[in-house]
């Protein structure tokens, strides 16, 4: 791992990944003076746009695809970046510091920054199984719009935030809907245990039906359908069935390169990789957080933005570290869920309000562990009062 900062930056910088790490990357080295040339990279055919409402949103119709774009089309070129859509990056000649795209074309960098993000995970059986879908892309929730909206039985296996807030939405669509997940709870990896039971409480009241505990091991179609069947023999009968089971980083271009690649490309604090003048933020990066430094990974949006920012400025030579202070919101049912910090790992918690009460949700909560250090926040419905936690969530770090 490199450990000095960067030379004063003129030459080409080249981003992998138009996604909001990406983007927001290239917008910010604008906004801090550089002036050299710029590419943006992306396999997608639309130009920079928002990923949180595809679960909820634009899965239900309500807001158009066209309306999640980042930036209005023209703004790229007054920004003076050269943003190209479904283009894929074939190989880094981290020797040569050229980026090869499918189409031939070799583009030179002084500076490269991976931003890849990351693909759904899948299930043995399900690729190519007519009535399968995963949500990732624009696209992807296109096609599954056009089968929610004919109603019918889905099975959602998943009970992470995405499989959650694509249950919400298909509900509201007035499908029969099933999730199954393997681990006991609902969001058991990020939320504290009365939390997620208060999440699976509400979804379970708007007809829901959630179990847990439950590994589906086969998929096959059947008379038009898809049946599922779990590690006991039982089956789940659905029109549609929608894989969320996490996301693994899309790692395979630094790996061809040679980079250091663990669960993600691994950064240090300025997101520089094991490769001089390559860099990697979002996602797909995996880099030191907390006092003890230990490396982590984060997917979530608000992470993958501030992340893109901060190892731009380190592109041009900023001294600062990025110090990761991830937090989440989800939307399910109009309640709004904001989470901060490690709630899930807490072993006492304070509570404002009663998770337990039925209908719409209205708490807060703190998170310690080991005599009293906050570690997370979690708020339902309490914008406001998230605010003044986070940050006493963050004075406490």
């Amino acid at each position: 791992m490199t450990a000095t900062a960067p030379a004063p930056l003129t030459g080409p910088v080249v981003i992998v990944g138009a996604g909001i790490t990406g983007a927001t990357a290239a917008l910010t080295l604008r906004a801090e003076g550089y002036a050299g040339e710029l590419t943006l990279v992306g396999d997608e055919p639309e130009l920079p746009y928002r990923r949180p409402p595809l679960s909820k949103e634009v899965l239900s119709g309500a807001l158009p695809p066209a309306r999640t774009l980042l930036r209005p089309a023209d703004s790229w070129a007054e920004q003076r970046v050269d943003v190209r859509t479904g283009t894929a990056v074939t190989e880094v000649g981290v020797a040569e510091r050229t980026v090869l795209l499918a189409d031939g074309t070799v583009l030179p960098y002084e500076r490269l920054l991976l931003a890849t993000g990351g693909r759904p995970r899948r299930l043995p059986g399900t690729d190519g199984l007519p009535g399968v879908h995963r949500l990732r892309s624009l696209a992807d929730a296109d096609a599954l719009r056009g089968t929610l909206s004919a109603g019918g039985r889905v099975l959602v296996v998943g009970a992470g935030l995405i499989g959650l807030e694509v249950a919400a939405t298909a509900r509201g669509l007035g499908c029969d809907v099933t999730v199954v997940e393997s681990e006991p709870q609902p969001l058991g990896r990020v939320l504290p245990g009365a939390v997620a039971d208060a999440v699976a409480r509400l979804h379970r009241s708007e007809g829901v039906e959630i179990r847990t505990g439950v590994r589906l091991e086969r998929f096959e179609r059947r008379d038009g359908r898809v049946v599922a069947t779990d590690d006991a023999g039982g089956t789940l009968t659905a029109d549609t069935v929608v894989v969320a089971v996490g996301m693994v980083p899309e790692t395979a271009l630094a790996e061809r390169a040679g980079l250091k690649v663990d669960d993600g490309i691994v950064v240090d604090a300025h997101g520089r990789t094991s490769a001089p003048d390559v860099h990697a933020a979002g996602d797909v990066a995996r880099g030191p957080y907390g006092p003890e430094g230990q490396l982590c990974r984060f997917e979530h949006w608000f992470h993958a933005q501030e992340q893109g920012a901060a190892v731009a400025r380190s592109l041009l030579g900023s001294p600062d570290p990025y110090a990761p202070k991830p937090w989440f919101w989800t939307q399910q049912y109009g309640n709004n869920l904001q989470v901060a910090g490690a709630p899930q790992d807490a072993d006492t918690l304070e509570v404002d309000g009663d998770p337990t009460a039925p209908g719409r949700l209205d708490f807060a909560v703190r998170a310690y562990r080991d005599g009293g250090r906050l570690v997370g926040v979690v708020c339902a419905n309490r914008p406001k009062v998230f605010h003044g936690l986070r940050a006493e969530l963050d004075a406490a770090r």
